[in-house]
Parts: C-alpha cells; sequence; structure tokens
C-alpha cells in the first residue's frame, strides 16, 4: 500500500485487518522499478496507490504479481477504491481480532531493501503490555479528547503506529497529506490539536519560517510533541521549549527491527542534553568494542539490543542469523553510542558514518552539534573525505540558514574551543539542501560517494 495520510489508509487497512492481511507498506517517492522488486520480494497480491503518474507504477507492480490495482484517486479507466468497494454493496460485517500485521521495507542503504516482518510478538503478553505502555510513556495515549495530527509519511512504522493509536484511544485525526511547515501550524490551531509525532527535519522547517509568520499562530493546545526516526540536536529541543512550550516534548529511539529502545520524558532534557533517553521497560541494551567485549560507563561503542517486540526474520530469509544477532539473542542496531552512570543511552552516529583520521575514530555527531549553535547553520552533515596523509579528514556539508551570509572561515573558526583541534573540520562546503530520505535522515552515503567521487 502506497497511500499519503488519509481517509482511504484507514479504510483499506481497517479492511486488512477484518480480511487477515498484511499490509507491505511502500514509499510513495520509489521508482515503478523499484516498488516492483518490493512487491516481488513480498509476493504483493494486491496494491492500492495514491501516486501522482499510476499508470507506470502500476504496469510495474502487475507485472511483478499483483493481480489486483486500485487508485484511491483513479485516472479514467483505472480501478479506484470507491468503485471496488461498490461491486460488494451487501458484504457480509467482519470484525477484526487485531491490527494488521505490517511489513516495513529498511532502506537499503546497504544492500536491496528487506521486508521487517513486525508479525504479532511472541513475547509474554504481560511483559509485551508491560513494555508497550512504556513506549508510550505510559501516559502517552490517555484520554478521549486526543486530537492528533497525522503527516509522517505512512511507509515507515511509525506512521501506522500512531494513526491506529489515535482511533484506538478514541480520538480524533487530523490528516495533512504533504507536509508543509506554516500550513502544520494552521492545522494546529484550527483543529486544536494536541498530540503531534515528527521528525526532526519537520520541527527544523517550521523554526525556518520568519518568526512574525510563527507569531501568526495560537499552538497552546498542543499537549504533546514526539519526536524521532533521527537524530535530534539539542539546539533544536531548545527551540520547540521556546515556542511549543518547556513540558511537552517525548524523544523515542528505535529501529525497525527492534522497534521502540529508549526515550526521553520533558523532565529529562535539560537534565540531560545530548541523550536518546533511558531503555524502555523489558529493554536490554549493551555497548560493545570491535571485539564484541562489552564496553564499561562512558566508552563508545555499538549498540546491542533486546526488546519484547524484535522480528523474528527478514521476509523470505529466514531467522535472522549472527550477521544481526550476538550470541545472547541482542541485535546490532549499527549504531554507535555509550552510556552514563545513571542507564542514559547517548547515540553518537552510525558504524559507517564514523571517521578514521590518523588511526582516530572520530563521531561526526559531537562536531554536528557544535556547528548547528551557529545562527548561520540550518542543518549539517559531517563526513570523512579520502585524505592521502591522514586516511579520511573531516569535512562539514552546511545548509544555509536563509538569509544567513557566514563564511567557510567563519564556521572553522566556530569550532575552535567547543570540539578538540583534530575533531574540527578541515572543510566546510554550504548547500541549498541536504539530501535526506522520505523520514527526513540525511543521506551521508550519498554524500560521501560524490565527494569521493
Amino acid at each position: 500500500m502506497a497511500v499519503r495520510p488519509r481517509i482511504e489508509w484507514f479504510v483499506v487497512n481497517a479492511a486488512l485487518a477484518k480480511l487477515g492481511a498484511i499490509q507491505v507498506a511502500m514509499n510513495l517517492r520509489l521508482t515503478p522499478a523499484e516498488l516492483a522488486y518490493i512487491a516481488e520480494d513480498s509476493r504483493t497480491e494486491a496494491a492500492f496507490l495514491d501516486v501522482r503518474d499510476p499508470g507506470p507504477v502500476e504496469d510495474a507492480l502487475r507485472a511483478a504479481g499483483a493481480g489486483l490495482v486500485a487508485h484511491v484517486d483513479p485516472p479514467d479507466g483505472r480501478l479506484g477504491l470507491d468503485e471496488l468497494i461498490a461491486e460488494r454493496p451487501d458484504a457480509e460485517p467482519r470484525v477484526a481480532r487485531n491490527q494488521a500485521q505490517l511489513i516495513v521495507y529498511t532502506s537499503g542503504t546497504t544492500g536491496r531493501p528487506k521486508g521487517a516482518f513486525r508479525q504479532t510478538p511472541t513475547a509474554d503478553p504481560d511483559i509485551l503490555s508491560c513494555y508497550l505502555d512504556s513506549t508510550r510513556f505510559d501516559d502517552f495515549s490517555s484520554g478521549d479528547d486526543r486530537r492528533a495530527l497525522l503527516n509522517m509519511p505512512m511507509h515507515h512504522a511509525a506512521g501506522p503506529n500512531h494513526a491506529n493509536a489515535c482511533l484506538s484511544n478514541g480520538g480524533v485525526a487530523v490528516l495533512q497529506r504533504r507536509f508543509d511547515a506554516e500550513e502544520t501550524l494552521r492545522l494546529i490551531e484550527e483543529h486544536r490539536v494536541t498530540h503531534w509525532h515528527a521528525v526532526p527535519t519537520m520541527l527544523q522547517r517550521i523554526f525556518a519560517l520568519p518568526p512574525e509568520v510563527r507569531a501568526k499562530y495560537d499552538v497552546s493546545s498542543l499537549r504533546k510533541v514526539s519526536v524521532g526516526a533521527a537524530p535530534v540536536p539539542y539546539v533544536l529541543k531548545e527551540r520547540v521549549f521556546e515556542y511549543f512550550g518547556e513540558g511537552l516534548l517525548y524523544e523515542g529511539y528505535g529501529c525497525t527491527e527492534a522497534s521502540m529502545i529508549a526515550g526521553m520524558r520533558p523532565e529529562e532534557h535539560r537534565r540531560k542534553p545530548g541523550a536518546a533517553g533511558r531503555p524502555f521497560r523489558h529493554v536490554k541494551v549493551k555497548i560493545v568494542g570491535e571485539g564484541g567485549a562489552v564496553l564499561p560507563e562512558g566508552e563508545t561503542g555499538e549498540i546491542l539490543v533486546r526488546t519484547p517486540r524484535m522480528i523474528p526474520e527478514y521476509l523470505g530469509r529466514g531467522p535472522l542469523g549472527p550477521d544481526v544477532l550476538d550470541a545472547d539473542g541482542y541485535f546490532r542496531t549499527g549504531d554507535l553510542g555509550h552510556l552514563d552512570v545513571d542507564g542514559y543511552l547517548y547515540v553518537t552516529g552510525r558504524r559507517t558514518d564514523m571517521i578514521i583520521a590518523g588511526g582516530v575514530n572520530i563521531y561526526p555527531a559531537e562536531i554536528e552539534e557544535a556547528l548547528r549553535a551557529h545562527p548561520a547553520v540550518a542543518d549539517v552533515a559531517v563526513i570523512g573525505v579520502p585524505d592521502p596523509d591522514l586516511g579520511e579528514r573531516v569535512h562539514a556539508v552546511v545548509e544555509r540558514a536563509a538569509g544567513a551570509d557566514a563564511t567557510e572561515d567563519d564556521l572553522v573558526a566556530f569550532t575552535e574551543g567547543r570540539v578538540a583541534g583534530y575533531k574540527r573540520p578541515r572543510a566546510v562546503e554550504f548547500v541549498d539542501d541536504l539530501p535526506r530520505n522520505a523520514m527526513g535522515k540525511i543521506l551521508k552515503k550519498r554524500l560521501r560517494e560524490e565527494r569521493a567521487s
């Protein structure tokens, strides 16, 4: 199903649940060939589309084995969802025992995308319930007056999860098909939105609006703003505190294969700046070095986790093996980080993003955090580029803030005293927009490949 946040998504999702069918979440931004790969890999039998140019996509999906393709906005001569529903006006009523199971395809940053099959968990029901309550911060879904703004992509687990949470708690869903910063503020004011789940890029786009535009809107109805899917810079959190309020920001850290791992409540952000949060109940986290040995508090290594909601396999590829699980069944997230003395988890980047300059490990996250404090920086990605002497050198790619005129020398000088000398960028490059995936994550692999060539 490749459908934006709109009423038709809920209709199809409910129908799949009643049929006991599995939903394959598809990214609207993929090419017809990429969608066909997912359809063939998942053995998709029926597809529901919300795309601007449906012809090539439908042809590709049918060639991949989808026998039924319906469109929410059908062009002439193609099957529409309304027409499909009208074919069975007297259909027997059905009741779903559970929500539709979901297959989410990984982003494919290494190799071809794989389907993460989010099957009904096999964990003890009491443990699972306790864990899920914890990931919702216990009171996150409370109240039948909940009015949730839904504008996350529906091909990622977060979008369907928040949509289902809203309705299952008797709330009202306010749907925005495509994110627009000012329109988001208008919807919050008009519908007195109480809950909004965002990714950092959405918040950055709101704070890129002129102050006089933001000041036009009343956002005081918000009780909870939750953010995740990518690291949340502390400077961005401070802007949230100032504009939306101090006591409503919740942060979650997780991954597709292991679900939610850690989270931060509003009262914890200032006390633990830079942390991703404490592990949720029944979640185990360990930090390991290159040889797999567990590292002590404060030392950076790879983050391994066990949760009650880990996937048992990638679709069609058998049970997870030692390439992604260690001997104790912990999932290798590929993220780097450390635990502090109080058990808070800090995420410093991806293993693939780590820079090794002159044999020294450099973690881009702390350099990016320093640069984001400069008013000319809307966002930044720090990468390693080839260097004949050091192996790699630190290179910053900066998305300049509107109207800013800072130079490369200004930003390099700004990092002095904020990070150690060997971590300071050797070059700063300005771009209009950093490349991102649909969830707002910066595509560092693309940046490295382009600069290596």
